[in-house]
């Protein structure tokens, strides 16, 4: 049986996708940024671009990637979300965009981490 609750999970996939964001130089502006319309893992900039994360932590990826969980609907209420946040910071028009991190945890304590660019375009 796996040591990593769910929550746990989750919050430690989300630490580790962090550090290893900050050491490719993204510099992150927020964590878990709630709204009625939706969540936001992290939300991050590099150079002059927004980003805006989905983390997915999974122990395994024998069924799928954890990236391919992040389906139309996620993809929907990631938009709204980051909608909120950018006119929430008097961003209305920047230059932002929608990757995702996927995180594989072992019982071992070893991470794999993969930095998914762009990884889906909602309608604007």
């Amino acid at each position: 049986m796996s040591r990593w609750w769910p929550h746990r999970r989750g919050a430690a996939g989300e630490r580790a996708a962090e550090k290893f964001l900050k050491s490719h130089g993204v510099a992150i502006l927020a964590r878990n940024f709630s709204c009625p319309l939706g969540e936001i893992d992290l939300i991050g900039v590099e150079r002059n671009t927004i980003i805006f994360f989905e983390v997915k932590t999974r122990e395994s990826d024998a069924a799928a990637d954890p990236e391919d969980s992040i389906r139309l609907g996620k993809q929907q209420r990631l938009h709204r979300a980051a909608q909120t946040w950018l006119a929430r910071h008097k961003q209305p028009k920047a230059s932002y965009r929608f990757d995702a991190v996927s995180v594989l945890l072992s019982d071992s304590g070893e991470t794999d981490i993969r930095w998914i660019r762009d990884a889906f375009r909602p309608s604007r």
